[in-house]
Protein backbone atom coordinates (compact mmCIF):
# COMPACT_ATOMS: atom_id res chain seq x y z
CA UNK A 1 0.00 0.00 0.00
CA UNK A 2 1.21 3.50 -0.68
CA UNK A 3 -0.15 6.99 -0.45
CA UNK A 4 1.29 10.45 -0.14
CA UNK A 5 0.20 14.02 -0.55
CA UNK A 6 2.32 16.59 -2.33
CA UNK A 7 1.02 20.17 -2.17
CA UNK A 8 1.86 21.96 -5.37
CA UNK A 9 0.65 25.23 -6.83
CA UNK A 10 -0.49 24.55 -10.38
CA UNK A 11 0.23 27.62 -12.50
CA UNK A 12 -1.42 26.07 -15.57
CA UNK A 13 -4.95 26.45 -14.23
CA UNK A 14 -5.37 30.19 -14.77
CA UNK A 15 -7.01 32.50 -12.25
CA UNK A 16 -6.58 31.40 -8.67
CA UNK A 17 -3.97 28.64 -8.59
CA UNK A 18 -5.05 25.20 -7.42
CA UNK A 19 -3.38 23.56 -4.46
CA UNK A 20 -2.59 20.21 -6.03
CA UNK A 21 -2.23 16.97 -4.12
CA UNK A 22 -1.08 13.59 -5.28
CA UNK A 23 -2.06 10.06 -4.45
CA UNK A 24 -0.30 6.94 -5.72
CA UNK A 25 -2.11 3.83 -6.91
CA UNK A 26 -0.18 0.58 -7.21
CA UNK A 27 -2.01 -1.05 -10.11
CA UNK A 28 -1.43 -4.22 -12.15
CA UNK A 29 0.22 -1.94 -14.71
CA UNK A 30 2.58 -0.35 -12.24
CA UNK A 31 2.72 2.86 -10.23
CA UNK A 32 0.08 5.38 -11.25
CA UNK A 33 -0.04 8.97 -9.97
CA UNK A 34 -3.31 10.87 -9.55
CA UNK A 35 -3.07 14.66 -9.26
CA UNK A 36 -5.90 16.98 -8.34
CA UNK A 37 -7.46 19.45 -5.95
CA UNK A 38 -10.73 19.98 -4.09
CA UNK A 39 -12.41 20.92 -7.39
CA UNK A 40 -11.49 17.78 -9.29
CA UNK A 41 -8.87 15.51 -10.82
CA UNK A 42 -6.24 17.30 -12.90
CA UNK A 43 -4.24 14.41 -14.31
CA UNK A 44 -3.56 10.69 -14.16
CA UNK A 45 0.03 9.76 -14.93
CA UNK A 46 0.47 6.23 -16.26
CA UNK A 47 3.61 4.20 -15.58
CA UNK A 48 6.42 5.27 -17.88
CA UNK A 49 6.49 1.90 -19.62
CA UNK A 50 4.51 -1.29 -19.39
CA UNK A 51 6.54 -4.30 -18.28
CA UNK A 52 3.81 -6.73 -19.25
CA UNK A 53 4.90 -9.33 -21.79
CA UNK A 54 2.86 -9.54 -24.95
CA UNK A 55 -0.05 -11.93 -24.56
CA UNK A 56 0.11 -12.01 -20.76
CA UNK A 57 -3.17 -12.56 -18.96
CA UNK A 58 -4.25 -9.64 -16.76
CA UNK A 59 -3.47 -10.35 -13.10
CA UNK A 60 -6.46 -10.61 -10.82
CA UNK A 61 -5.31 -8.39 -7.98
CA UNK A 62 -4.13 -4.86 -7.38
CA UNK A 63 -3.08 -2.74 -4.45
CA UNK A 64 -5.02 0.45 -3.97
CA UNK A 65 -3.66 3.44 -2.15
CA UNK A 66 -4.61 3.69 1.49
CA UNK A 67 -7.61 5.87 2.25
CA UNK A 68 -6.63 9.21 3.68
CA UNK A 69 -9.12 11.63 5.23
CA UNK A 70 -6.96 14.58 4.21
CA UNK A 71 -7.19 13.78 0.51
CA UNK A 72 -9.67 15.82 -1.54
CA UNK A 73 -12.84 13.90 -2.30
CA UNK A 74 -12.19 13.78 -6.09
CA UNK A 75 -8.85 12.03 -5.51
CA UNK A 76 -10.39 9.48 -3.16
CA UNK A 77 -13.19 8.82 -5.65
CA UNK A 78 -10.70 8.49 -8.50
CA UNK A 79 -8.54 6.00 -6.61
CA UNK A 80 -11.62 3.97 -5.64
CA UNK A 81 -12.89 3.93 -9.23
CA UNK A 82 -9.55 2.86 -10.67
CA UNK A 83 -9.16 0.10 -8.08
CA UNK A 84 -12.62 -1.20 -9.03
CA UNK A 85 -11.74 -0.97 -12.73
CA UNK A 86 -8.74 -3.24 -12.26
CA UNK A 87 -10.12 -5.60 -9.61
CA UNK A 88 -13.93 -5.63 -9.87
CA UNK A 89 -14.94 -4.04 -13.18
CA UNK A 90 -18.63 -4.89 -12.75
CA UNK A 91 -18.78 -2.56 -9.75
CA UNK A 92 -17.65 0.57 -11.59
CA UNK A 93 -21.18 1.28 -12.79
CA UNK A 94 -22.31 1.85 -9.22
CA UNK A 95 -19.43 4.17 -8.35
CA UNK A 96 -19.40 7.91 -8.98
CA UNK A 97 -16.80 9.23 -11.36
CA UNK A 98 -14.77 12.04 -9.80
CA UNK A 99 -15.15 15.63 -10.89
CA UNK A 100 -12.56 16.51 -13.53
CA UNK A 101 -10.74 19.84 -13.33
CA UNK A 102 -8.12 19.99 -16.07
CA UNK A 103 -8.19 23.22 -18.15
CA UNK A 104 -8.52 21.20 -21.37
CA UNK A 105 -11.85 19.86 -20.15
CA UNK A 106 -13.16 23.32 -19.25
CA UNK A 107 -12.31 25.13 -22.48
CA UNK A 108 -14.78 25.14 -25.36
CA UNK A 109 -12.98 23.23 -28.12
CA UNK A 110 -13.31 20.21 -30.37
CA UNK A 111 -10.78 18.38 -28.20
CA UNK A 112 -13.01 18.87 -25.16
CA UNK A 113 -16.03 17.68 -27.16
CA UNK A 114 -14.16 14.57 -28.28
CA UNK A 115 -12.99 13.67 -24.76
CA UNK A 116 -16.43 14.10 -23.19
CA UNK A 117 -18.02 12.14 -26.03
CA UNK A 118 -15.54 9.32 -25.50
CA UNK A 119 -16.21 9.29 -21.76
CA UNK A 120 -19.98 9.24 -22.12
CA UNK A 121 -20.60 7.20 -25.28
CA UNK A 122 -17.92 4.50 -25.59
CA UNK A 123 -18.62 1.88 -22.96
CA UNK A 124 -16.52 -0.71 -21.16
CA UNK A 125 -15.39 -3.46 -23.53
CA UNK A 126 -16.17 -1.47 -26.68
CA UNK A 127 -13.81 0.04 -29.23
CA UNK A 128 -14.27 2.71 -31.89
CA UNK A 129 -12.12 3.97 -34.73
CA UNK A 130 -10.85 7.54 -34.88
CA UNK A 131 -13.35 8.18 -37.69
CA UNK A 132 -16.25 6.75 -35.68
CA UNK A 133 -15.36 8.91 -32.69
CA UNK A 134 -15.15 11.96 -34.94
CA UNK A 135 -18.68 11.15 -36.15
CA UNK A 136 -19.94 10.80 -32.58
CA UNK A 137 -18.36 14.13 -31.68
CA UNK A 138 -20.12 15.86 -34.56
CA UNK A 139 -17.43 16.20 -37.24
CA UNK A 140 -16.80 13.05 -39.26
CA UNK A 141 -14.01 14.72 -41.23
CA UNK A 142 -11.91 15.40 -38.14
CA UNK A 143 -10.37 11.96 -37.55
CA UNK A 144 -6.89 13.46 -37.46
CA UNK A 145 -8.01 15.97 -34.80
CA UNK A 146 -9.39 13.05 -32.79
CA UNK A 147 -5.91 11.54 -32.79
CA UNK A 148 -4.56 14.78 -31.38
CA UNK A 149 -7.24 14.77 -28.69
CA UNK A 150 -6.25 11.25 -27.68
CA UNK A 151 -2.61 12.29 -27.35
CA UNK A 152 -3.56 15.23 -25.12
CA UNK A 153 -5.97 13.29 -22.88
CA UNK A 154 -4.95 14.23 -19.31
CA UNK A 155 -7.04 11.55 -17.57
CA UNK A 156 -6.44 8.19 -19.28
CA UNK A 157 -8.44 5.08 -18.39
CA UNK A 158 -11.28 7.15 -16.89
CA UNK A 159 -11.48 8.98 -20.22
CA UNK A 160 -10.84 5.76 -22.15
CA UNK A 161 -8.60 6.76 -25.06
CA UNK A 162 -7.34 3.16 -25.09
CA UNK A 163 -10.71 2.23 -26.67
CA UNK A 164 -9.94 4.24 -29.80
CA UNK A 165 -8.24 2.07 -32.42
CA UNK A 166 -7.39 2.25 -36.11
CA UNK A 167 -9.98 1.40 -38.75
CA UNK A 168 -7.85 -1.62 -39.70
CA UNK A 169 -8.41 -3.07 -36.23
CA UNK A 170 -4.82 -2.43 -35.15
CA UNK A 171 -4.65 -1.05 -31.62
CA UNK A 172 -2.57 1.95 -32.64
CA UNK A 173 -0.45 4.18 -30.45
CA UNK A 174 -1.00 4.98 -26.78
CA UNK A 175 0.64 7.23 -24.21
CA UNK A 176 1.47 4.26 -21.99
CA UNK A 177 2.77 2.20 -24.91
CA UNK A 178 1.15 -0.31 -27.25
CA UNK A 179 1.48 -3.24 -24.82
CA UNK A 180 -0.38 -1.31 -22.15
CA UNK A 181 -3.15 -0.42 -24.59
CA UNK A 182 -3.48 -4.05 -25.66
CA UNK A 183 -3.54 -5.10 -21.99
CA UNK A 184 -6.39 -2.68 -21.21
CA UNK A 185 -8.42 -3.79 -24.22
CA UNK A 186 -7.90 -7.45 -23.33
CA UNK A 187 -8.74 -6.79 -19.66
CA UNK A 188 -12.06 -5.26 -20.68
CA UNK A 189 -12.86 -7.89 -23.27
CA UNK A 190 -12.24 -10.77 -20.87
CA UNK A 191 -14.36 -9.26 -18.11
CA UNK A 192 -17.15 -8.38 -20.53
CA UNK A 193 -17.18 -11.98 -21.73
CA UNK A 194 -17.33 -13.25 -18.15
CA UNK A 195 -20.26 -10.94 -17.41
CA UNK A 196 -22.08 -12.09 -20.52
CA UNK A 197 -21.60 -15.74 -19.59
CA UNK A 198 -22.86 -15.04 -16.10
CA UNK A 199 -25.86 -13.07 -17.28
CA UNK A 200 -24.62 -9.82 -15.79
CA UNK A 201 -24.37 -6.38 -17.33
CA UNK A 202 -21.19 -4.76 -18.55
CA UNK A 203 -20.05 -1.91 -16.32
CA UNK A 204 -20.86 1.57 -17.56
CA UNK A 205 -19.69 4.93 -16.28
CA UNK A 206 -21.83 6.60 -13.64
CA UNK A 207 -22.87 9.97 -15.01
CA UNK A 208 -23.18 11.84 -11.76
CA UNK A 209 -19.83 13.57 -12.26
CA UNK A 210 -19.16 16.98 -13.62
CA UNK A 211 -16.39 19.24 -14.77
CA UNK A 212 -15.77 21.93 -12.18
CA UNK A 213 -15.60 25.37 -13.67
Amino acid sequence: MASRMVPKVNSKQGGSPCQEKQVVLLSPLGRMEIWGCDKGVHEIKLPKASLLPRGAEPPGACEACEACEELPEPLRQCAAWLRAYFCEPASTGSLPLPALHHPLLRTDSFTRQVLWTLLNDVKFGEAVSYKQLADLAGNGRAARAVGGAMRSNPIPIIIPCHRVIRSSGDSGSYGGGQLMKEWLLRHERLHKEKLAQGGGRSPAPAHGHGSSA
